[in-house]
């Protein structure tokens, strides 16, 4: 869990889709983690980390665990926080029985610098996923449970076929637009209906956005990690879109938020 001290700058990615990016987004992933602590004092990883992910009781997916590894080793030095995605929302015991990693399903509530954030992967708000047939089927209850009775052979290579039929990588990006629209509105919408809250981070859409609805106040979306190594950083006065190099030297954390 994250500690008593609140974070001051919260490192925030996104969106890695790691087994179905190319391979050089996993290396830049794992030299960006290595990274993390000269550019903040916590980490959140705000959801499709994994192409697909699901923890089994015995047994992790075989394309996720470098990462999942360098994780656990990071969450020693600082909080972590995981927030499941559309496609990686299972698998809460791995996280926080094995790494000490903070995960929920669906959002998790944490303060910056005193500041209150709300943090959720955002596809249930986003149109760029709704009533899409896949999506349905993975959210039914019963789905989880009878799942676990496949072995991971059989039931990876299943998933993965499904999601090359039914999944959203062929989304165009006229929806992915409109979802992003529709995420900033439910964001500002939220940032008005609660003035304690003062930023609404969500991915999903692939769209970085940085959108301040008030003093103090923003909306933030870090965009896609595959799509040039994207991430953010929040601190108490604001929140900073970023892009990670993995050959430049270590940025220094920012003071101020534009």
């Amino acid at each position: 869990m994250f500690p008593p001290v609140p974070a001051e700058a919260l490192v925030i990615v996104s969106d890695a889709h790691l087994g179905y990016a190319p391979r050089e987004t996993e290396g830049a992933l794992l030299d960006f983690l290595d990274r993390v602590p000269d550019l903040g004092d916590s980490l959140l990883v705000n959801g499709d980390l994994f192409e697909f992910w699901f923890a089994y009781r015995r047994v992790i997916p075989r394309d996720g665990f470098r990462v999942a590894a360098a994780l656990g080793r990071l969450s020693r030095h600082l909080p972590v926080a995981v927030v499941g995605g559309n496609h990686d929302r299972w698998g809460a015991p791995f996280w926080t029985d094995e790494l000490g990693i903070t995960f929920q399903p669906a959002e998790l509530e944490l303060t910056v610098g005193g500041r209150r954030v709300l943090a959720l992967h955002g596809d249930a708000v986003s149109d760029a996923s709704h009533a899409r047939p896949l999506h349905r089927l993975v959210h039914w209850p019963a789905t989880s449970a009878v799942y676990q009775l496949l072995h991971p052979d059989l039931g990876v290579p299943l998933v993965r076929w499904l999601a090359d039929r039914w999944g959203d990588h062929g989304t165009d990006g006229t929806r992915l637009d409109r979802g992003a629209a529709a995420q900033e509105r439910w964001a500002r919408a939220r940032l008005d209906g609660d003035p304690s809250l003062g930023l609404v981070v969500m991915g999903h859409t692939h769209r970085p956005a940085l959108v301040h609805a008030g003093p103090g106040r923003q909306y933030l979306n870090p965009g896609a990690w595959f799509d040039g190594f994207r991430y953010a950083v929040a601190t108490a006065s604001g929140a900073e879109l970023c892009r990670f190099s993995p050959s430049a030297p270590p940025p220094r954390p920012p003071t101020a938020l534009r």
